[in-house]
């Protein structure tokens, strides 16, 4: 068995992204909510299949309700964790369909830096193939990131 890690290939897609947001919540809750608790501030309860181990693949769907007086979509995501650091660092594949990475392999990488009152999170994100996928990242990521820090800080 071949342990080695394929990173993706990002040289023919080179939109990305970069997001940071000051978290009240500490540098452990954060790690544990991106390697083990997708479904308590992100995924649909009950659709996370995951394991934090590097060279592990993993799913979860989302559910968003786009329009009132219609039916949530279901939209999933999958990927692969590329590279862990306990409290510090998670590299993953992100993988989603339309409306989101048009089903490119893209990296997000959330770096942890503790602070005096929490934890500076920044987010990159690359690997988009065109400008309005990064652009409709770039607009999410900053209220995906506030739910996060809401939810496990709250337990809302």
């Amino acid at each position: 068995m071949n342990n080695s890690v394929s990173f993706p290939d990002l040289s023919s897609r080179p939109y990305r992204l970069t997001a940071e947001r000051l978290m009240i919540a500490s540098a452990d809750v954060l790690y544990r909510a991106w390697t083990e608790q997708f479904d308590q501030w992100f995924a649909a309860p009950g659709s996370v299949i995951m394991k934090s181990e590097v060279n592990t693949v993993f799913f979860f769907e989302t559910s968003y309700k786009a329009e009132t007086g219609k039916e949530a979509q279901r939209h999933p995501h999958y990927g692969r964790f590329l590279r862990l650091e306990p409290d510090c660092l998670v590299e993953l594949t992100w993988v989603t369909g339309a409306g989101g990475t048009l089903g490119a392999e893209t990296v997000v990488t959330v770096e942890l830096t503790p602070q005096d009152t929490g934890t500076l999170l920044r987010l990159t994100h690359a690997g988009f193939q065109d400008e309005a996928s990064r652009d409709g990242h770039e607009q999410a990521w900053p209220f995906v990131l506030d739910q996060l820090d809401q939810r496990m800080t709250t337990g809302s």
